[in-house]
């Protein structure tokens, strides 16, 4: 069995780095709970919240999108390192299941690891839930480690 390689930064580490250099995000404050990072991969939450949802008592999409991009960032920087200028250059959403009112849980895992492009996915979940309510493919594009200003 092959031994994993360990995350290029900790979930401290970035839960810091993100609050440092995204004072005005509230993802960076509190409104995702990073549960857990690896290398190439991590699990966030997204605790609900009654203003989530739309007409029908559904968790509306633009949030389900909003977790799944968030979560794709973490997942990039735990292989990569801190790259603050990552961008989203494509992300497709499927919407499987009409979410409960409650928890979304995000995990997701990189695919591919180019050295400008990362192709990875994101399944989102109801908490306490097995099933799919969300499955999401994203790119992001990585600008090169020349390009990226000191800190």
């Amino acid at each position: 069995m092959t031994e994993m390689a360990a995350p290029k930064l900790t979930r401290k580490e970035l839960i810091d780095l993100l609050s440092a250099e995204f004072p005005e995000a509230s993802h960076a404050l509190g409104a995702y709970e990073i549960e857990e990072v690896w290398h190439g991969g991590c699990r966030v939450r997204r605790p609900f919240h009654q203003g989530a949802l739309r007409p029908g008592g559904t968790i509306s999409g633009p949030v389900m999108m909003a977790v799944a991009d968030f979560t794709m960032y973490v997942a990039i920087l735990s292989a990569v390192g801190w790259v603050p200028l990552a961008v989203t250059t494509n992300l497709n959403i499927n919407f499987l299941k009409k979410p409960a009112a409650r928890d979304l849980l995000a995990e997701a895992r990189l695919i591919k690891l180019g050295k400008r492009l990362v192709v990875g996915e994101v399944a989102i979940r109801s908490d306490g839930d097995d099933d799919l309510v969300a499955h999401v493919t994203s790119t992001y594009s990585v600008p090169s480690q020349s390009k990226i200003p000191p800190t």
